[in-house]
């Protein structure tokens, strides 16, 4: 188990997908589904510009609103680029931050993931619920 004051760098994921914001949201909504993944970084040029998450898709899609057959929520989703829905100023930590500081700021801004960026907005990794649960309850 680590401490809370263990640095984020320590158990941040350093691999992570991302895209670009001038990507289609069907190429996200794959991506997401293959990687089982709910939040991505909208990386341009190194640069941390967002975040997109599943619930985006979701509202973008408004597939329970129109009632879209699978067919037509792809259609409306291959429309629609990622700068459109994504969180434009994603809440992000510094990667000498503790895991209390992460874990009180995705508490406090209900959110289940923090980018990790360095001192020029650098994308550097990715913070998740999972990553704090599996640190604080893990065994080493």
């Amino acid at each position: 188990m680590k401490k809370p004051d263990t640095a984020v760098d320590a158990i941040m994921q350093r691999e992570f997908a991302s895209v670009r914001s001038d990507e289609r949201l069907d190429f996200v909504d794959d991506v997401m589904a293959l990687g089982r993944v709910r939040h991505m970084p909208v990386v341009d040029d190194g640069q941390l510009v967002g975040v997109v998450t599943q619930r985006d898709l979701l509202a973008a899609s408004l597939s329970r609103a129109l009632d879209f057959d699978a067919q037509e929520r792809r259609t409306f989703l291959r429309s629609v680029n990622v700068g459109e829905v994504m969180s434009k100023k994603p809440i992000t930590v510094r990667p000498d931050a503790t895991l209390r500081e992460a874990a009180q700021l995705m508490l406090r801004h209900k959110i289940g993931c923090l980018p990790v960026v360095g001192a020029r907005g650098e994308a550097l990794g990715l913070l998740t619920e999972t990553d704090l649960l599996r640190a604080a309850y893990a065994e080493d």
